[in-house]
């Protein structure tokens, strides 16, 4: 390919070779992945890979990622854009962001940015960037895991960190690094899973050179989007003409109903429209999903569009996939939360929220698309975290090599996804904006002091019909440390996941404490402390079944 790009000539690329580049891309991204997992140090990251790793172009489009996580690859452009202006123009560079209101999503999934330059002398713009994004146990905030169910304030979450230099020509700055260590319960944890992410970058950079010196680099990049952007728009208008909505009710941590509401407009000539008008305000608490994470969610369902339209000819997941679809958020909304002099809490809309805006645009574009639409999965994330507060230090101590005991375990847990016209749901499975595993029992002993001692599925659980919903799946968790704090943050207790045509819904979920001989049925979102011997057992929903009217 580069004897016919690296001419004065307008550059012409092949079909093939612009698919093969496409893989190319694909492939870095899949191996930063694995750097990341491999080299992380806590099970979060390790076992049940909550990170997502993604390609670039000099504009901070999305070129290609990995097949890891919808609710962070949607929303990570946003995190790069707001890099890039803070990066300085050195290899090696490397910037870490949070930042809610900067592209992130909530405040434990960690963004680090780098850019990618061919000159390393000259003070030029980077070619392209490599960035990753993990989910880190714990960073700060009210209750370990930085995800506290009573949260009404950003800063109540943890640590806010805006787009901030993390390396400088390789070297790393040990202030923001210590920074970042202070605010967890779990520092030298916190310090490994760092390192996996500069680590990975550094072999995305390394893998993507050759790529960038073997093509006539930028334009390749806006042919294949261009490409990829013709190809989405041709499927998008498949949707038949006209507007279709939709409502949801997704509930606080007293159990108050928040409204969301969606209008999804299709004009014929492969351009959509999402208009959230009519949604509730944003609200004093944690489910309240910044604009990235919204966005996120409709280029999730999009893109699973144009999977099912073409499952074997689909367009690559690139910013063309999604440059035909615009997006009205009314300002100061629960999807559009205004920042203010204090922020609010957002850790929830990142996990919780962003799943209901699923169930939402599925079900606006059931009527259009009856036979490619599934009935409604979980609905959920079943956010389970339990661990102990670490001493506080004073302010001019180095953070100790050894520091007091402390853990910081965090699960999000699988239930039944919902039936399709193809087939039953699938049982006990991550499902829609979340993409990871489970932690594996032998790990998460080995890891924290707790015993599992259930882990089953829920038989039963999904929704009836000509297909069945998924089952949900329980988990048993016993405590044996002398106390911990518990919080989860959950969904779909009073709610079910609803069925496609007959289909019947899938059964909610549920969760209580066992302790002394009772059983103390619990809030589905709750920050409380445990007790040696206490058992948390948490059953999720199941999904919702299909049958043809």
């Amino acid at each position: 390919m580069a004897d016919d790009l690296l001419n004065d000539e307008p550059v012409v690329v092949d079909p093939v070779a612009l698919t093969v580049l496409g893989h190319r891309l694909a492939g870095v991204a899949e191996q930063m992945g694995a750097v990341l997992e491999r080299s992380a140090c806590s099970p979060n990251i390790k076992e049940r890979r909550d990170l997502s790793c993604a390609i670039f172009d000099d504009q901070g489009r999305l070129l290609a990622q990995a097949a890891h996580i919808p609710v962070h690859l949607g929303s990570m452009e946003s995190s790069v854009q707001a890099a890039a202006s803070h990066l300085r123009r050195h290899p090696g560079d490397m910037v870490v962001l949070n930042d809610p209101f900067s592209g992130g999503t909530h405040l434990p999934d960690l963004t680090v940015v780098a850019p990618l330059r061919l000159d390393a002398e000259a003070e030029a713009d980077p070619q392209a960037y490599v960035a990753n994004r993990a989910h880190h146990a714990d960073v700060g905030g009210r209750a370990p895991g930085s995800l506290p169910a009573e949260a009404r304030w950003l800063d109540e979450e943890g640590l806010v960190l805006p787009p901030t230099s993390l390396m400088r020509e390789g070297e790393a700055i040990e202030e923001v690094w210590d920074l970042i260590a202070r605010a967890s319960q779990t520092p030298e944890e916190r310090m490994g899973d760092l390192q996996a992410q500069v680590s990975a970058n550094a072999w995305g950079a390394q893998r993507l050179r050759p790529i960038i010196e073997d093509s006539h680099w930028q334009a390749v990049a806006n042919e294949l989007l261009a490409v990829t952007e013709g190809a989405a728009r041709a499927i998008y208008a498949s949707v038949p003409q006209g507007t279709y909505r939709a409502k949801e009710v997704i509930h606080d941590q007293r159990g108050q109903p928040l409204r969301l509401q969606a209008a999804m407009t299709s004009d014929g000539t492969g351009s959509l429209e999402f208009d959230f008008t009519g949604t509730d305000d944003q609200y004093p608490g944690n489910l309240n999903a910044p604009p990235a994470v919204t966005r996120a969610a409709v280029n999730y369902v999009c893109y699973c569009l144009l999977v099912a339209r073409e499952p074997q000819g689909h367009p690559p997941a690139n910013h063309g996939a999604f440059a035909p679809l615009s997006i009205t958020i009314p300002s100061g909304s629960l999807l559009n939360p205004d920042p203010g002099e204090r922020p609010p809490a957002v850790s929830a809309g990142n996990v919780e929220t962003s799943q209901r805006i699923v169930d939402m645009l599925l079900s606006a574009l059931a009527p259009a698309l009856p036979e490619l639409i599934p009935a409604q999965s979980q609905g959920t994330m079943n956010n389970l975290l339990i661990g102990t507060l670490a001493p506080s230090r004073p302010a001019d101590t180095a953070v100790p090599a050894s520091s007091a005991p402390s853990f910081a375990y965090y699960e999000t847990l699988g239930g039944g996804c919902g039936a399709t016209s193809h087939g039953d749901g699938a049982h006990g499975t991550h499902c829609h904006m979340t993409n990871t595993l489970n932690t594996p029992v032998e790990a998460l002993e080995h890891a924290y002091p707790l015993r599992v001692e259930a882990y089953r599925l829920r038989p039963g659980t999904g929704g009836h019909g000509e297909h069945r919903g998924g089952d949900g799946l329980e988990r048993w968790v016993r405590l044996l440390a002398p106390s911990a704090t518990l919080t989860l943050v959950s969904g779909r207790r009073t709610t079910q996941p609803k069925g496609i045509g007959e289909g019947g819904p899938g059964l909610p979920g549920e969760q209580w404490l066992q302790r002394d001989g009772q059983c103390l049925p619990l809030p589905a979102k709750t920050t409380i402390e445990l007790q040696e011997d206490d058992v948390i057992v948490v059953r999720t929903p199941g999904g919702g079944g299909w049958s043809g009217e």
